[in-house]
């Protein structure tokens, strides 16, 4: 029997389906792994008030719970991070990581909300910073998160995340992906990968009328897809950067609010 790769999602639920675990979920499919979920928050929107966002977290002695049955019982072939709501929750990570000596272990830092230039929970940020960066097998901030974990003022041209990404690098982070999005005042999108000795560029075009709420959940899973089936991180970006592109250019509008990536193929 064909062994099957197993990733584990450590990450938030967001309801409607556009972000978080079911993002991250759906990306494992398609990359014929097998994913396993960990429950962080809930995050539903409020369609009366904007689509505003209200985060529920769960109790930490269930999220305890939860990692344990993974980690402990089945194990894993990597794991990706995301939404991490306090301090506490970031400390469980880091312990059980180290615990169980999870591989291939991907930080999205997930500091702001889609939109939003203001961290969401300082106190956890901070130890995301002191604590999970360092044992990170690769960290995908983007802009704004890159500028908090390298100490900048910003993030905004290919120097400055060049920048950013060696001075992640030299928090402890094996692999450093600092992505453009949507802040770029460029006519493209350029990711910068930097693995302590060169850097890698993966530049798409820009794209109008499209919708991208969870492509940083999505672009973190697929390179954790790859690196559980023993890619390299070169090859497993490269892969995560095109179905991410694809996805986006399948959006669709899913309300008055939002839209969604097309996930499938």
């Amino acid at each position: 029997m064909k062994n099957i790769s197993k990733a584990l999602t450590i990450a938030g639920l967001d309801v409607s389906g556009e972000a978080g675990m079911n993002a991250d979920l759906r990306t494992f499919e398609e990359f014929g792994v097998y994913g396993m979920s960990v429950l962080t928050v809930v995050v539903a929107c409020d369609p009366d008030n904007d689509w505003s966002h209200d985060i529920y977290p769960i109790p930490l002695d269930l999220i305890e719970k939860q990692l344990t049955t993974v980690c402990k019982g089945v194990g894993v072939d990597a794991v990706k991070t995301g939404m991490l709501g306090s301090a506490e929750l970031v400390e469980l990570v880091v312990e059980t990581i180290k615990k169980y000596r999870l591989p291939n272990v991907v930080v999205d830092p997930v500091l702001v909300c889609k939109g939003i230039d203001e961290i969401m929970v300082p106190t956890a940020a901070k130890v995301i910073k002191e604590k999970l960066i360092p044992i990170a097998d690769v960290v995908t901030p983007n802009s704004f998160e890159a500028a908090y974990l390298a100490d900048m003022d910003r993030v905004e041209t290919l120097d400055e995340a060049e920048e950013a990404a060696r001075r992640i690098h030299e928090l402890g982070a094996k692999n450093v992906i600092v992505k453009s999005g949507t802040r770029a005042a460029t006519d493209n999108y350029v990711d910068v990968l930097f693995d302590g000795r060169s850097f890698i560029h993966h530049s798409t075009e820009r794209l109008d009328g499209v919708y991208n709420m969870g492509a940083g959940c999505t672009f973190s899973a697929a390179i954790a897809a790859g690196l559980s089936k023993g890619e390299t991180i070169k090859a497993s970006t490269a892969r995560a950067k095109s179905y991410v592109t694809t996805a986006i250019e399948g959006s669709f509008r899913l309300n008055d609010h939002v839209g969604a990536m097309r996930h499938w193929r």
